[in-house]
C-alpha cells in the first residue's frame, strides 16, 4: 500500500462444474519470536486517511485501492487514532447501526452523510502493535482478539506499518506445511439463497459479523459474495446514483446474485494447506469453497491460516 491522505446452513452443497514446493521447510519456523521481526511480513506503506476524510473519500480511498480496512491517522503527526472496515461502511450505507447516523443526524439525507467526516463512524478502539514485537506475538494478539489486521506503532502510536491475514496466507503459499485443508476447513457453513436482496443480505453479514457468504441457486453453489464486494456496488456506479438520489429501496431491492461476478474457485478435502494458499494468493482471494464428490463439504479462509499458525505454536491452548 501507499500512503495518501432467509439464512441457510448446508454442508453438502453442489457446485457448478467449473510452484508448491520450496523445501523441507516446517510450517511453523516462519513464526519466530525475534523482536521486530512482526515488521518482515507487514505491508510497510501504509495508506491512511485524517479523520476529517468525508466517509465518501474514505469509501473512494478503499474501493480504489481495494482495501477491505482502513487506518485514520492524524495529518500531522501519523498517530493512529481508529480505523473503518468494509463491514462498518457497508454497516452505513444498508441499514446497520451505523446508518443510525444518516436517518437520525441527517434526517434521512444520505448526500449529507456521505460527506460527513469519517470518524463519525470510525472505530476509535484499536487494536495495535508495536514494531518492536515478534511475528508470534502478532499471531497471538490477532487469533485472541479475533481481528483481520493489526496496525504497526512506535513507541508513539504513529503507523508504522499493517499486517492482515493476508500476509498470513502469502508466508504459508507453496510451502510444504505437513498439513491439509480439511484439518483447518469450517464445516458447518451459512449460505443464502440467489434470490435473498442485497439488504436482507446486507444485515445478515452486519448482524452476524460474516466477511463472506456462499451464494445458492437450485441448491447449486454459484458463488461467493463477499462485504467488500457489497461496498463497491453501494460505493460507486449506478446504485451509487441512485443511492444519493434517494432511491435506495432500488438498489436494496435487487438479488445477491447480481453481483456474483467471480469465477468460482474452490479446493479439495485433502489438498496441502500451502498449496492451497497458493490458489488464493494467486487468485487474489480470501477463501475456497472444499468440494468433495460435487459437493460443498466446507470452507477455507484466510482465518483459518491464521489459526493453523496459533494451534502450532500453542497459541490457542
Amino acid at each position: 500500500m501507499r500512503k495518501v491522505g432467509a439464512e441457510q446452513k448446508s454442508t453438502k452443497i453442489p457446485v457448478n462444474p467449473g510452484g508448491m514446493d520450496r523445501g523441507p521447510l516446517e510450517f511453523n519456523s516462519r513464526v519466530a519470536k525475534k523482536v521486530g521481526e512482526v515488521l518482515s511480513v507487514a505491508t510497510p506503506e501504509v495508506v491512511t486517511v485524517p479523520p476529517t476524510t468525508t466517509i465518501i473519500g474514505a469509501i473512494k480511498t478503499m474501493t480504489g485501492y481495494g482495501f477491505r480496512r482502513l487506518p485514520i491517522a492524524d495529518a500531522g503527526s501519523n498517530r493512529l487514532i481508529g480505523f473503518v472496515t468494509c463491514v462498518d461502511i457497508v454497516d452505513f450505507l444498508g441499514g446497520g447501526i451505523r446508518h443510525n447516523l444518516v436517518r437520525k443526524k441527517f434526517e434521512g439525507n444520505i448526500l449529507a452523510a456521505i460527506n460527513a467526516d469519517i470518524r463519525e463512524i470510525m472505530n476509535p478502539k484499536v487494536i495495535s502493535i508495536e514494531d518492536s514485537s515478534s511475528l508470534e506475538d502478532a499471531v497471538r494478539l490477532m487469533y485472541e482478539k479475533n481481528v483481520g489486521g493489526l496496525p504497526i506503532v512506535d513507541e508513539k502510536g504513529r503507523i508504522k506499518a499493517i499486517i492482515t491475514e493476508e500476509d498470513f496466507v502469502a508466508m504459508t503459499a507453496g510451502r510444504r506445511t505437513g498439513m491439509t485443508v480439511q484439518d483447518y476447513m469450517s464445516r458447518q457453513v451459512v449460505s443464502t439463497p440467489a434470490q435473498m436482496s442485497i439488504e436482507k443480505t446486507t444485515k445478515m453479514i452486519v448482524q452476524k459479523g460474516f466477511r463472506r457468504l456462499p451464494i445458492i441457486q437450485d441448491g447449486i453453489l454459484i458463488g461467493i459474495i463477499t462485504a467488500s464486494d457489497i461496498m463497491k456496488y453501494m460505493g460507486s456506479g449506478e446504485a451509487f446514483k441512485k443511492i444519493i438520489t434517494g432511491d435506495v429501496r432500488d438498489v436494496m431491492e435487487q438479488p445477491i446474485k447480481t453481483l456474483v461476478r467471480k469465477a468460482l474457485i474452490t479446493t479439495e478435502p485433502r489438498m496441502e494447506l500451502g498449496e492451497a494458499a497458493q490458489q488464493m494468493v494467486e487468485k487474489d482471494i480470501g477463501s475456497l469453497p472444499v468440494m468433495e464428490g460435487g459437493s460443498m463439504a466446507g470452507i477455507i479462509t484466510e482465518r483459518d491460516f491464521l489459526r493453523a499458525l496459533a494451534e502450532e505454536r500453542g497459541i490457542t491452548g
